[in-house]
Formats: structure tokens, C-alpha cells, sequence
């Protein structure tokens, strides 16, 4: 049947899901009872909550937790009035978000909640980053992320961990986006924003307090087909300062293996930077990550040789692009001078994509020896995964034929 395929898009699905809901944990000794609230905006002279779901058709509703506090063993989970996307405050409407809009905001503020010390931006398409930069300046760590994957930054959530100024604003709403985070707007930012009729505008004013929510966990449910359901507390990486972080060494048959070089100041300042990125990236996955922002993002794949390819190749064909339409205005793919083309290939493969000098992060261990290949002979310089590998030694003999250095953190990073 025909049907307007655009329409779908703008239209707000009703749902008929209950004001209030509650969920009761029950052990022998005691019952804890969570109750919840549907959250709803004030939209064009309506209430209204979620737009649609995950796709258009797809009735949905978000609950913010509002009575009962939660011990599971040793772990009190996030509690009652620390709320951050359900208590967004919204300060436009052409649309209002729907589910995709808010679950890409939670995980932008759940690599955001690690990286407080600086500015720092997320950009996320799909539930992972396209591009993470920490800079001095608010705007810089925007266009850095932004510059990181220009192609995946179009129509994506935007996160920053400081109030935008006019600046930032300006440059934010010369390209196109979906949703804007961040937890404070300065005079004539929303302004700025506001010219894009289509953009989120989402204030959470708790985020100035995500560093104290970098250590705490929440329970996380997944709902399976048959409905059931998997429950499990958070994932918190334990290594999050470049003091975190020890250089491998394993025995193997009695024989003590140990990388070589130590590594750098700044390298130990990536490995913290891109291990706590890699924490809300899709497992299977590999970043490469120099000098504070995102090189390359592999994520999802089945393999981790193919995925440090395609993070590999990813990080090659984001620097083309880049270069061409920083220099020429033109996306890589539109170039019709093939001779500056060819000037831009040179470059980035003498560049090796940006990945001379990177540190590359893996969310598990290697198996063998030949997915860090991939990135040692790129010319990356540390690494960073959990170790515990029957073949540790010889990922550690790869690191030191190359001159890399490498620490193990003794905890994976999957993400499903």
C-alpha cells in the first residue's frame, strides 16, 4: 500500500502507557518498590511525551524515577532527584524528541560523565560517538569532535559538558543536527540554535554534577522476546585516570614477558581519554584516539581484526574528507579535481590516516597478535585492553618488535 513516507515521520504516535510504574524487588528478608512517572513536555500548548520510538509507529513513554532507593549487595544504585535526560528541559519545538533522540543523549552524557575536567563533546549517531574531543575551549572541543567524522556529525546529538556560548552556538547551528545537550545556555545561544526549526534544545542542569555520578551504577534491564527479562548493575570503567593504567606484563611457561617502553605523559593522558569513550561504544570495538579526540571508531563488528580495519579505514577516509572540504569546500566524494585529490590522498596516507603517534583501545582482548597489527603498523604508539588472552605474550612481543607501549586494565569493556 502507498503510503507518505515523510508524514510518518512527523507524525506523534499515541501511547497509552500507564501514568505510573512501579517495579517491586523482592528477596526473602525484604521488598524495595521503585516507583516511577511518565515525563511529559509542555509542547505548542500541549502535554506531550515521546514523539515515537524507536521508529515512526512505534508507541513509546519515558519514566523518571521518583520514590525508593535500591541496595543490590554491596551497590546502592542511582537513587530518586538525580535525574539527567528525564529532567531535560526543552526550549524549542519543532519536534520533541523521540526515543532514538534520548537514549543517544544518555549515552553521550555516559562517556560525558568521565570527561569533566576540560570541555569536552560527544557526538553520537546511533547510540555510538561519531567523534570525542576534549579541548580548552568549548567551541574547539565541538569542532574537533565534529571534524573527527563530518559525514556521521550530520543530523547527530550533540553533547557538551559546559554551558554553550554564542560561539559554540554559532558554530553548532551552521550544520545540521538533531538534538543539542548541555547544561546551560549563555545569552544568545538558544537564539543561534533556534534558527535550525527542527532542533532539540535540551538542558539538564544536573550535568554539572555528572562527575559525581562517574562511580555510581543503575540497574540495567533488557527485555527479551519472550518477555523476560536480563537484569544487570551498570558497567563502570575502574581505570579512569592516566595514573589508572599499568604496563603489561604476563608469565607464560614459566618465562615473564613485560612490553618495554613505558608510556609517555601524553599517551598515558589518551589511554584514559579513549578508555572511558570506549565505554559507550557497541562491543565489538576498536578506537584509535591522539591527542585528546577520536581518530577512529570501529564499532559492533563480529571480529577484532575487522574491526581495527574498519576503524583503520574509517580514520583514512575521515581525514580525506576533512582535508577536501577544509581546503576546497567539497566533500571528498564530490571532488572533480582529480589532481587536488590526489594531493589529499598523498597526504593522508603519508599521514597514515592520522594514526602515526595514536593509541589504540580495545574493548576485549586480543585473541592473536594480528588485530593490533593493524594498528602497529599504522604507526600507533600505545595500547590499551583488558589482557587475559592464552596469546598475551605474544601480543605483548608485537608491541616491543614496534616500539609500542601497552597496559592491560584487567576489566573488558563489552557494551550489547
Amino acid at each position: 500500500m502507498a503510503q507518505d513516507l515523510k508524514a510518518a515521520y512527523r507524525t506523534i504516535v499515541d501511547e497509552h502507557f500507564p501514568e505510573r510504574l512501579e517495579i517491586a524487588y523482592v528477596w526473602e528478608e525484604r521488598r524495595e518498590l521503585l516507583v516511577y512517572e511518565k515525563v511529559r513536555w509542555d509542547v505548542e500548548g500541549e502535554r506531550r511525551g515521546l514523539r515515537y520510538g524507536e521508529n515512526p509507529g512505534q508507541p513509546a513513554a519515558l519514566y523518571r524515577l521518583v520514590n525508593g532507593n535500591l541496595v543490590v549487595g554491596d551497590v546502592r544504585v542511582v537513587g530518586p532527584g538525580q535525574g539527567l535526560v528525564t529532567d531535560a528541559t526543552l526550549h524549542q519545538f519543532g519536534k520533541h524528541p523521540g526515543k532514538i533522540n534520548l537514549t543517544d543523549a544518555d549515552n553521550a552524557l555516559n562517556i560525558l560523565r568521565y570527561l569533566t575536567d576540560r570541555p569536552a563533546c560527544a557526538i553520537m549517531k546511533h547510540n555510538n560517538p561519531s567523534g570525542v574531543a576534549l579541548a580548552e575551549r568549548l567551541v574547539d572541543a565541538y569542532l574537533r569532535a565534529e571534524a573527527a567524522d563530518r559525514v556521521a556529525a550530520f543530523g547527530g546529538c550533540i553533547a557538551l559538558n559546559r554551558p554553550v556560548d554564542r560561539e559554540t552556538a554559532e558554530a553548532i547551528s551552521a550544520r545540521y543536527a538533531e538534538v543539542v545537550v548541555a547544561p546551560g545556555f549563555e545569552a544568545g545561544a538558544v537564539e543561534a540554535l533556534a534558527r535550525r526549526k527542527n532542533l532539540r534544545i535540551m538542558e539538564i542542569r544536573r550535568m554539572a554534577r555528572l562527575a559525581e555520578l562517574a562511580p555510581q551504577r543503575f540497574v540495567d534491564v533488557k527485555s527479551l522476546l519472550d518477555g523476560g527479562l536480563v537484569l544487570q548493575l551498570s558497567y563502570v570503567p575502574e581505570a579512569r585516570r592516566p595514573e589508572d593504567f599499568r604496563t603489561a606484563e604476563v608469565v607464560h611457561k614459566g618465562q615473564t614477558y613485560r612490553v618495554a617502553r613505558e608510556p609517555s605523559p601524553r599517551e598515558r593522558v589518551d589511554m584514559a581519554f579513549g578508555w572511558v569513550v570506549e565505554a559507550g561504544v557497541s562491543s565489538n570495538s576498536v578506537l584509535y584516539v591522539k591527542d585528546g579526540v577520536t581518530v577512529g571508531i570501529g564499532t559492533g563488528e563480529q571480529d577484532r581484526v575487522g574491526v581495527a580495519e574498519i576503524a583503520r579505514d574509517k580514520a583514512y577516509r575521515k581525514l580525506a574528507d576533512h582535508l577536501c572540504f577544509e581546503r576546497h569546500q567539497k566533500p571528498y566524494h564530490e571532488m572533480a579535481d582529480l589532481e587536488a585529490r590526489a594531493a589529499v590522498d598523498a597526504e593522508v596516507r603519508a599521514a597514515h590516516g592520522g594514526l602515526e603517534g595514536a593509541v589504540m583501545i580495545s574493548d576485549g582482548f586480543f585473541p592473536f597478535r594480528d588485530g593490533l597489527e593493524v594498528g602497529l603498523r599504522e604507526g600507533v604508539r600505545a595500547v590499551v585492553q583488558p589482557g587475559g588472552s592464552l596469546n598475551d605474550h605474544e601480543v605483548i612481543q608485537a608491541c616491543n618488535q614496534f616500539g609500542a607501549a601497552m597496559a592491560f586494565t584487567g576489566q573488558r569493556s563489552f557494551r550489547h
